[in-house]
């Protein structure tokens, strides 16, 4: 008996009409960007020219507490105090993408691609300005306009980019900012005053490891920090709260350590399904002593090269950072504005596009002592060993 075979060409083919796009992840710093005085991410529109005055730059006023010692008696006329003041400068540059397909290749296709052009140039689009805020945490703040300026790939992120940044722009920075910064478990132990190369290759896996002790610490030195850092938020009862952005590594390693864990265990709602919010049982931010610990997993894949192999033996670390109000500003430009393709070979090819500028970067102000101190950061730097 000779059985019936299908013929090759004759095997049904199904062909799904929805296309499974690559997941995007969301913007995870959003929750602390906004127009407000008070957001960690201070977004500023005023260089926008379809509502505001347009240009390629913007001066964000800082200004410092008094600290005069009071008069009495004495005469007041001869002894004021100035006010200290500074203009931190900003620059934005253009971003633009755009897709294109001719009208043979969607005749052959099963689905329809260009369809999926708007949302996939969307997602583009908050990936990049996603990216671009990690890289602009690991930059080292700058008085002059970012290298790469009005080039043909742009750079919307200000200051320098760390791994263009030289020993002596490293170490200068270590030197201005060293009030408002943690090396590992201990400044006295792993601090070498004004190298950072040396001060990093001290940091060891185990004793510098990122711990709840050791945020303790970081948020004691940054309440003494001068000028001093703002609080993201405070309550009614004057406790002070902080954000802490970390990598993947950095975060596993605070959610294993035990004073964090039983914190969180212990100390958080489970009512009311209160235990869908503790990051015990699902995935979400840790709460400890008057910090908010939020994993950024993109500071873990832009970490910039240097740092993979900087600490002792080799190790990688990273930095971890603790913010305030104001520790970045971000200045639209232009917002993400949809564009449509006029070259079209006799309506023979579609295209469609996406335009925004904007420039972001880390506040800082140059004190009365010359020193160029960040704003509203305070940056911790561990080990961030990377899973087996």
């Amino acid at each position: 008996m000779a059985s019936t075979v299908t013929q090759a060409n004759n095997k049904l083919i199904v062909f799904r009409k929805q296309i499974f796009r690559e997941y995007v992840r969301e913007n995870l710093f959003s929750p602390y960007m906004g127009t407000d005085i008070n957001s960690i991410i201070r977004v500023i529109p005023d260089l926008d020219k379809g509502g505001k005055n347009g240009g390629e730059q913007i001066n964000v006023p800082l200004m410092a507490r008094l600290q005069a010692q009071a008069v009495a008696s004495g005469p007041m006329v001869g002894n004021e105090e100035a006010l200290d003041n500074y203009g931190m400068r900003l620059w934005i540059d253009w971003a633009r993408n755009a897709v294109v397909i001719n009208n043979a290749e969607e005749q052959r296709s099963s689905v329809d691609i260009f369809a999926e052009a708007k949302p996939m140039l969307v997602d583009w689009g908050k990936e990049l300005q996603r990216d671009e805020i990690c890289d602009a945490f690991y930059a080292l703040p700058a008085q002059s306009s970012p290298a790469g300026l009005g080039t043909a790939n742009g750079q919307r992120v200000n200051g320098l980019l760390f791994d263009a940044a030289t020993a002596a722009q490293r170490n200068t920075w270590i030197t201005d900012n060293a009030d408002r910064i943690q090396i590992g478990h201990s400044n006295s132990a792993n601090l070498s005053a004004g190298n950072f190369a040396t001060s990093m290759a001290n940091i060891t896996t185990g004793t510098d490891n990122i711990s709840g002790a050791i945020l303790m610490a970081m948020k004691r030195r940054a309440k003494k920090a001068n000028p001093r850092l703002r609080p993201f938020r405070l309550k009614e009862n004057g406790t002070e709260w902080f954000v802490l952005f970390v990598g993947q590594e950095q975060f596993r390693d605070l959610a294993n350590d035990t004073d964090i864990k039983t914190a969180n265990q212990n100390s958080r709602s489970r009512e009311q399904q209160g235990y869908l919010k503790n990051p015990i049982f699902v995935d979400g931010d840790l709460l400890y002593n008057g910090i908010i610990i939020r994993e950024i997993p993109e500071l873990s894949l832009r970490l910039p090269v240097t740092y993979q192999t900087m600490g002792a033996s080799g190790i990688q670390i990273a930095p971890a950072f603790m913010c305030g109000q104001q520790a970045q500003a971000w200045c639209w430009g232009k917002m993400p504005t949809p564009t449509f393709r006029k070259e079209d070979d006799y309506q023979f090819l579609r295209g469609a596009g996406l335009k925004m500028a904007y420039g972001i970067g880390k506040l800082a102000k140059l004190t009365a002592a010359n020193n160029f101190k960040e704003w509203g950061v305070f940056t911790g730097f561990f080990p961030a060993i990377p899973d087996a």
